[in-house]
C-alpha cells in the first residue's frame, strides 16, 4: 500500500538529519539551504513488539513488519508559493504526499544558520502554513470559474461549487483546510477533488535539543501551538546516534535519557494512525507479519492484500485477537477455549487481528 508522509519543513530545521536516522540512509544533511534537492524516500518498519511473540508462539524463521513511506522534501522559503528558492518543485512533491510531517526548529545552536534569523517556532510554522494555502487558493482560484460555469450548465452539482467556495473561506481566514474542515462541514468525497494540500493530514516534529526535550512548560505551549494535530518532540540528533547502537545498547541510552521509546518509533506509530491506517497479522512456520489496510476494511478487503485471488474466492476467515491467543498459548489452545471465530464477508477487521483466511482458488 504505497501511501506516503512528506518531511516537510524550513531549511537547516533538521530535515534530513531526521530521515537519515529514519531510514539509516546516507542523504547530505548540510549546513546550509537546500542541501536535500531532489525529494529522498525512505520505507521504515513499524515498530510492533507483537510480531516477536507471534513468531514465538509458531516458530517463525522470519518477522515481516508493517511499514510506513516518508519523503524528504526539499527546504520552503517565505515566497515558496510566488516560486522563491524551490518552490515549485517544493509545492509538486508535496502534492504528491498523503500526509504531512513538518519539522520546526525549537533549539539554539549558534553554529546552524536559521533562514529567517532567529529560533520562532510560531513563525516557522505559520511561513510554511501560509505558503501552503496561498498555493490552495491558487488551485481554487482556477477551479471556481470553471465549476460556477458547470453548476450553471448542470453538469456539476451545486455542493461541489459550494464546497470550494467554504474552503476558499477557509483558506482566505488563515485556517489550514484540516483544521477547519470539520467545522465547516465539508464534504471529504468532494475535497479530494480539489487537491489540495492544506487538506492533507498534518503531523508535527519539533527538533529540540536535550534542555528542551526536558522542558515540560515548552513543550506544552508547542502542543497548543499544533492543536488538534499530533505532536512529537524529538532530538533529531540523538536519534541519528541511537539507530548506529544495537538494541541492548539503544535501550540504555534511551534509559539514561530518561525516555521509555525513541522519536522515530513514536513517529512511525503516529504517522501509520495519521494516514488512517491499522495492521492485521498472519504468522505460521515460515514468518510472522504485519499486513498494512485502511481502517473499516472488511475480511474480503484485507484478504486482497495478500493477494486478489484471495479476496475473489473469500470464503471466510478464522479470526482471533492477538491478546486471546497469547493468553491461550497456541492457535489450538486458543480453538478448544472457543476464542477462535469464523467471520464472513461483512467482517470489519480490528487492529491485531490474527487471521488464516479460506477461500477458493
Amino acid at each position: 500500500m504505497a501511501l506516503t508522509i512528506g518531511i516537510a519543513g524550513l531549511p537547516n530545521v533538521g530535515k534530513s538529519t531526521l530521515f537519515n536516522a529514519l531510514t539509516r540512509a546516507t542523504v547530505l544533511a548540510a549546513n546550509y539551504p537546500f542541501a536535500t534537492i531532489e525529494p529522498n524516500i525512505g520505507v521504515v518498519p513499524l515498530p510492533d513488539e507483537r510480531l516477536k511473540t507471534l513468531s514465538g508462539i509458531f516458530q517463525s524463521e522470519r518477522i515481516i513488519p508493517a511499514t510506513v513511506s516518508f519523503v524528504d522534501i526539499a527546504g520552503i522559503v517565505r515566497g515558496a508559493s510566488e516560486g522563491e528558492g524551490l518552490g515549485n518543485q517544493f509545492l509538486a512533491n508535496i502534492r504528491e504526499a498523503d500526509a504531512i510531517c513538518q519539522v520546526t526548529r525549537a533549539f539554539n545552536d549558534p553554529d546552524v544558520v536559521h533562514v529567517d534569523g532567529k529560533v520562532s517556532p510560531k513563525d516557522d510554522i505559520e511561513t510554511v502554513s501560509t505558503e501552503l494555502i496561498l498555493a490552495d487558493m491558487q488551485t481554487l482560484e482556477r477551479q471556481l470559474d470553471r465549476l460556477e460555469k458547470e453548476v450553471r450548465a448542470r453538469r456539476t452539482e451545486p455542493e461541489v461549487l459550494e464546497t470550494a467556495k467554504k474552503a476558499y473561506a477557509l483558506l482566505e481566514q488563515g485556517t489550514l483546510i484540516s483544521a477547519g474542515a470539520e467545522e465547516a462541514e465539508l464534504d471529504p468525497e468532494i475535497l479530494k477533488t480539489f487537491h489540495l494540500m492544506t487538506a492533507k493530514p498534518f503531523i508535527y516534529v519539533f527538533n529540540m535539543d536535550s534542555d528542551g526535550m526536558e522542558n515540560d512548560e515548552l513543550k506544552a505551549q508547542l502542543r497548543e501551538l499544533v492543536a488538534p494535530a499530533e505532536a512529537i518532540f524529538l532530538d533529531a540528533q540523538f536519534e541519528a546516534e541511537l539507530v548506529e547502537l544495537d538494541e541492548d545498547e539503544a535501550r540504555e541510552m534511551l534509559s539514561d535519557a530518561g525516555q521509555e521509546e525513541s522519536g522515530l518509533d513514536q513517529l512511525a506509530r503516529v504517522g501509520f494512525d495519521t494516514l488512517g491506517l491499522q495492521t492485521y497479522l498472519t504468522a505460521g512456520p515460515k514468518e510472522a507479519r504485519a499486513w498494512t489496510i485502511h481502517k473499516g476494511w472488511t475480511a474480503p478487503e484485507a484478504a486482497g492484500v495478500i493477494h486478489t485471488d484471495f479476496q475473489r474466492g473469500f470464503i471466510k476467515a478464522e479470526i482471533v485477537s492477538f491478546d486471546e491467543l497469547v493468553q491461550a498459548g497456541s492457535m489450538a489452545d486458543a480453538r478448544a477455549a472457543g476464542k477462535v471465530r469464523l467471520e464472513g464477508k461483512d467482517y470489519v477487521m480490528v487492529d491485531g487481528d490474527v487471521v488464516d483466511f479460506k477461500f477458493n482458488v
